[in-house]
């Protein structure tokens, strides 16, 4: 039989948190805990939070986020586990965000300086800050118009440029004038 375990109803206010998705039998027996108005539901566990919802990134006052499993699965609607430690504060004031690109899948993603993975050398910034970031990175790495100027292959121009984006507190214009 299942501990009934609950958090106080504020914990989850004003957070960032990176869920893994996980298989339907890991909440097999569990008792629903919480139901959204949008019709997620939650179950509170010692160890931490499943979450079982249709839609995921900024909720309410939190942005949460979840990691598919690879291969995905094709349901839209995805179980995902955070551990209780993984929540970790949101604001808008404070430089509380890194971004990372994985250049072999062409995608970009932003992580919290209180990831225990972050080595502390990519330019932390705001909220604000990283999803301007994060835009510009996406043009970089889906369109191919702005190489046309260039000589230099293109991926080896977008890996130089995304590199210095988050590595750098340099405007894209400064970048692309210095390459």
């Amino acid at each position: 039989m299942q501990k009934n375990f609950r958090p106080h109803p504020n914990s989850f206010k004003n957070t960032f948190c990176v869920f893994n998705e996980v298989s339907p039998d890991a909440v097999t027996g569990l008792k629903i805990q919480f139901e959204s108005k949008a019709g997620s539901t939650y179950y509170y566990t010692e160890k931490g939070m499943y979450r079982v919802s249709n839609h995921w990134g900024r909720l309410a006052n939190s942005k949460w986020r979840l990691v598919a499993m690879e291969p995905e699965t094709p349901s839209k609607t995805k179980i995902g586990f955070a551990a209780w430690n993984e929540f970790y504060p949101d604001n808008a004031t404070d430089k509380l965000y890194y971004i990372q690109a994985d250049f072999e899948k062409n995608t970009v993603n932003y992580q919290h300086r209180n990831n225990p993975d972050y080595d502390k050398k990519a330019v932390l910034r705001t909220g604000f800050e990283t999803t301007k970031r994060i835009k510009q990175i996406r043009n970089l790495q889906q369109l191919t118009s702005w190489a046309k100027h260039f000589e230099e292959d293109i991926d080896i121009l977008r890996e130089k440029i995304i590199t210095e984006l988050i590595f750098t507190e340099k405007t894209l214009d400064e970048i692309k004038r210095e390459i």
